[in-house]
């Protein structure tokens, strides 16, 4: 039997601790060794008790949740959970504390009444005590001008991305790789409400290259453009038009879990772009978007699946891999040049 995960909770609130506390307690794989109302404190209990993970406050008095998760992920990296208010600034700090290199973040229930208030809070915290932030693998230096391909492939008009947990460092990376002159880009995140909206604005802020931005409901694509699906009650699809493709934001229940799902993108790519589309399976948990991926490989698209060395959780990369949905399994650092050229660096 595997011993339990060891918890530090750390929050301000001494109510978000004990409800925090009392999700965890239901968990017979979970242990809270320690709570702490501010980084210090959290300093202390860290060297003495050694967390398996750490659940930490985006925003607390003295030093904030992003300088207390920098100094961990310099000095002694530990999966690291954020747990964010669902406001504006809340997620543009979640934001960050991701692309620093944080686990996943929960968002804060808006009220805090009721025993079920960090429901899936411990299903993320035993996932993160499986990842190693300290085994991540570097950057990779920048390729060749020679090795580096400047355009696409006349075939590919319209690319699909799926990503969940460890996915906002990834697709960073990945949309970085790509030029002005690509084609339309459809990313499915996992991600809640307000989130979505501050990663599309923190990628367009550091991707001059790409118009980055929020999906919208019959938007037609154009070249060079990466919408972002959302989070919220509606998933987003694709579907032909006048002027290449467009995007439709459709009220529907989730799928595997997930509104929007990357299965239903997926799917709707398949069916729209067939031939003419690329589907990347980044890192994440689960298998939603292992099917939809399966599906346009069927209709002729091309595929690419993140590998196992460089994905933060390799769930739904894995899935779409055993059964046989990604005609390339590709390491992060090599997925943009990859999906540029039928040639695997």
């Amino acid at each position: 039997m595997e011993k339990p995960v060891k918890v530090l909770i750390v929050d301000d609130s001494r109510t978000m601790r004990a409800l925090i506390r009392r999700s965890f307690d239901q968990q017979p794989e979970i242990v809270v060794c320690g709570e702490a109302a501010n980084p210090i404190e959290a300093r202390d209990l860290i060297i003495k008790d050694q967390p398996d993970v750490i659940t930490l406050d985006v925003e607390m008095p003295g030093m904030n949740g992003l300088q207390f998760l920098e100094k961990i992920m310099r000095l002694r990296p530990i999966p690291v959970v954020m747990v964010s208010s669902l406001t504006a600034r809340g997620a543009d700090t979640a934001i960050t504390a991701l692309q620093m290199g944080a686990f996943d973040c929960f968002p804060k229930p808006a009220s805090v009444m009721g025993g079920d208030a960090f429901a899936g809070l411990a299903r993320l915290v035993i996932q993160a005590a499986h990842s190693h932030p300290d085994a991540r693998p570097p950057r990779r230096s920048p390729e060749p001008a020679f090795h580096r391909p400047k355009t696409w492939g006349e075939s590919i008009g319209l690319v699909a991305i799926g990503a969940s947990t460890g996915g906002v460092e990834a697709l960073g990376e990945v949309l970085a790789g790509f030029p002005e002159q690509s084609p339309p880009i459809i990313v499915c995140q996992h991600m809640p409400a307000l989130f979505t909206a501050s990663f599309a604005s923190s990628l367009d802020r550091k991707i001059p290259a790409l118009s980055i931005g929020e999906a919208r409901d019959r938007e037609v694509l154009t070249p060079g453009v990466v919408r972002i699906a959302p989070g919220g009650d509606r998933h987003t699809v694709v579907e032909r038009c006048e002027g290449g493709y467009a995007t439709r934001l459709v009220k529907s229940p989730p799928v595997n879990g997930h509104c929007p799902s990357v299965d239903t993108l997926f799917d709707s790519v398949a069916r729209q772009a067939g031939q003419n589309a690329l589907g990347i399976i980044l890192t994440g948990m689960g298998r939603d978007g292992a099917e939809g991926l399966l599906a346009m490989r069927h209709a002729g698209a091309q595929t690419i699946a993140q590998d196992k060395a460089s994905a933060v959780v390799y769930g739904m990369p894995r899935v779409a891999a055993e059964i046989g949905a990604a005609a390339r399994i590709v390491p992060l650092g090599q997925i943009s040049a990859a999906a540029m050229t039928s040639q695997i660096y």
